[in-house]
């Protein structure tokens, strides 16, 4: 998709506001304490593990937080450029989901891939308790 926004950037007549949205569309939201974000880490490659984690992360947000504006899925390839910081933040070397308010986060990459093809319903258990528990926080 960011692909098909970038061709069309560069046959807009108004370069400057597209680069703008491309800058935006690349750029690594603001860390805000009151915020908590399910940041699922991935490369380009992926593997069926790899799309179960990531729709069980999506989904579990999309329709059990759908009302709440402090709950936020962001889907980050690793290989695009923009998000170096959050990258090297928390360390990533490979995919990973990581539940994260401000300065409290959790990492269950290794329970994530576990169960998101077999057991999808404890994935999304474990998504909504610690998302609900920095909610609280």
């Amino acid at each position: 998709m960011l692909i098909v926004a970038f061709a069309g950037c560069n046959q807009n007549p108004k370069k400057a506001a597209c680069n703008a949205d491309q800058t935006a569309a690349l750029a690594v939201l603001p860390a805000d304490s009151n915020v908590v974000y399910v940041y699922n880490f991935r490369g380009k490659a992926r593997c069926k593990a790899c799309v179960a984690v990531n729709d069980v992360a999506r989904q579990t947000v999309e329709n059990s937080f759908a009302d709440n504006p402090n709950v936020r899925f962001v889907e980050i390839n690793t290989n695009e450029k923009g998000y170096e910081a959050l990258i090297e933040k928390y360390e990533i070397t490979w995919n990973a989901l990581i539940i994260a308010k401000g300065e409290n986060a959790v990492e269950i990459t290794r329970k994530a891939f576990l169960t998101a093809v077999e057991n999808p319903q404890l994935l999304e258990n474990l998504i909504k308790d610690e998302i609900n528990k920095r909610l609280t926080d």
